[in-house]
């Protein structure tokens, strides 16, 4: 199935760009009658709301996810399937050079993305490990659908220098258009703000792969999101940052005291 709705050929080493990071951008990457299925079944925003996590901090804006594929529309979940299969997988394996990649099932942090008008995703590298598995995450791949979507609407995807000081890549968020990249210490990226009319929304599809074997460069050290200003960005990266670093500390070690607690009164 994926070989007749994925254009796999575009799935080739000579097609990764290896600067910053291996990476790669690819349009009319599904068929597009398909695509256009996809388009259609993406919930409204206030649909998604009522199923979906929010997000509406410093770093991350406006942003609605759904991760759960019980929530999906049939073409959604097709996607889904098709992305994680063992043919795809391994695709993706070859061109970026990344040996026995792996599909999550149940897409932790990825699946549906919407984000409103006012929304952004500040510059920033992923969560490296997840723990219960065990795996290192090497790889996202974005799918887009969005259709007439102008250059002042924003929302455009980047790619950073190691010292978030030069963006390196953009792409906007254009119908049918896959954008993926191999991602590690110095895979620093994120989405400009969006200013789309009131009556539209970003929407995407992402999909993360992961490897039980660390990647060379392995330090050992597990760490979350971890966010930079951009360079024109310095009240953000020198007390608004900061800031919710420090919220998010608070709020992770009274959420474990509370765990601890009820432990005890166990």
């Amino acid at each position: 199935m994926a070989d007749s709705l994925i254009d796999m050929g575009r799935l080739s080493k000579e097609n990764v760009n290896l600067d910053p990071v291996p990476n790669f951008c690819f349009d009319n990457f599904l068929d597009v009658d398909f695509a256009n299925e996809v388009y259609d079944a993406f919930p409204s925003y206030e649909e998604a709301l009522k199923v979906g996590r929010q997000f509406a901090a410093v770093n991350e804006k406006f942003k609605v996810q759904i991760t759960d594929s019980k929530h999906f529309p049939k073409p959604i979940l097709e996607l889904h399937e098709m992305l994680a299969s063992d043919d795809f997988v391994a695709k993706v394996s070859d061109m970026l050079n990344i040996p026995n990649l792996i599909a999550d099932p149940h897409l932790n942090g990825g699946g549906i993305h919407e984000t409103n008008s006012g929304g952004h995703l500040d510059v920033h590298i992923d969560f490296n490990y997840v723990k219960q598995k065990q795996w290192h995450r090497r790889v996202n791949i974005l799918l887009y659908f969005n259709k007439q979507w102008k250059e002042e609407y924003g929302g455009y995807f980047e790619l950073w220098d190691k010292d978030v000081k030069h963006r390196k890549e953009h792409f906007a968020p254009d119908f049918n258009r896959a954008c993926g990249f191999a991602t590690g210490k110095t895979s620093w990226h994120g989405v400009t703000p969006i200013t789309c009319p009131s009556d539209m929304v970003r929407k995407s599809f992402a999909v993360y792969y992961y490897t039980k074997e660390p990647p060379t460069d392995w330090d050992g050290v597990e760490h979350s999101t971890i966010f930079k200003a951009r360079p024109e960005e310095w009240m953000k990266g020198k007390v608004a940052m900061p800031m919710e670093e420090v919220i998010e500390s608070t709020k992770e070690k009274v959420a474990s005291i509370k765990s601890g607690f009820k432990s005890f009164l166990k």
